[in-house]
């Protein structure tokens, strides 16, 4: 199995990154999980005190838990990967089945900020854009998905989501086997990553041959 790493700040493509390689590849072969399912279960704390939660900060991630999904997919094992809501910041009781498949895709702002899954990775990729493009789309997603006032939405950007890029998740670049700039625009960009991973499917089938 070749896992792929998409990381990069709110708003910066990474999704449509994803969703662009997705049409290179058939269905069967390719697994999607992101990593916003693994935010930590709060359930028991209350609502208003869920809602101020800082979910740009690494230790909101259960990395463990991605872990042992990722090693039980090797092993030829389905997982259930979790739901989580971000209309009441917790995790759901439905899960999602995810089965083994040729090439994994996990995407996530803090995807290449844990050493024990970056090393997990066979690519990392960090999806760049410009500052003020992000923000238009956080404002964009947080208004139509996740039941948010734009006042909240520019108040937690300055308060939490831009310091936490520039201390988290700027860094993971020097990481990345690829950076791509203008996020899931640049079209040159993700048919690399694309021959990239087609290469590396490519040697684990003639090494398993």
């Amino acid at each position: 199995m070749i896992i792929v790493g998409i990381a990069g700040g709110s708003g910066s493509g990474k999704t449509t990154v994803t969703r662009k390689l997705l049409q290179y590849l058939p269905e069967d072969e390719i697994s999607v999980i992101p990593l916003d399912a693994y935010y930590r279960d709060n359930s028991h704390l209350p609502l208003e005190e869920r809602q101020k939660l800082n979910f740009d900060h690494p230790d909101a991630i259960e990395y463990e838990l991605l872990l042992n999904h990722i090693s039980e997919l090797r092993k030829g094992f389905s997982i259930q990967r979790p739901v989580y809501s971000y209309l009441s910041c917790i995790r759901q009781l439905e899960t999602v089945e995810i089965k083994p498949s040729e090439v994994l895709l996990v995407e996530g702002i803090l995807l290449l900020n844990n050493l024990t899954l970056r090393d997990e990775l066979d690519i990392k990729v960090f999806v760049d854009a410009d500052a003020d493009d992000r923000l238009m789309r956080v404002i964009h997603r947080d208004l139509e998905e996740r039941g948010r006032g734009v006042q909240e939405i520019l108040y937690r950007y300055a308060e939490t989501v831009k310091p936490m890029h520039d201390q988290y998740i700027e860094p993971q670049k020097r990481f990345a086997d690829l950076i791509i700039t203008r996020g899931g625009e640049n079209r040159v960009a993700i048919d690399v990553l694309a021959t990239m991973i087609e290469a590396k499917l490519r040697k684990a089938s003639v090494k398993n041959a």
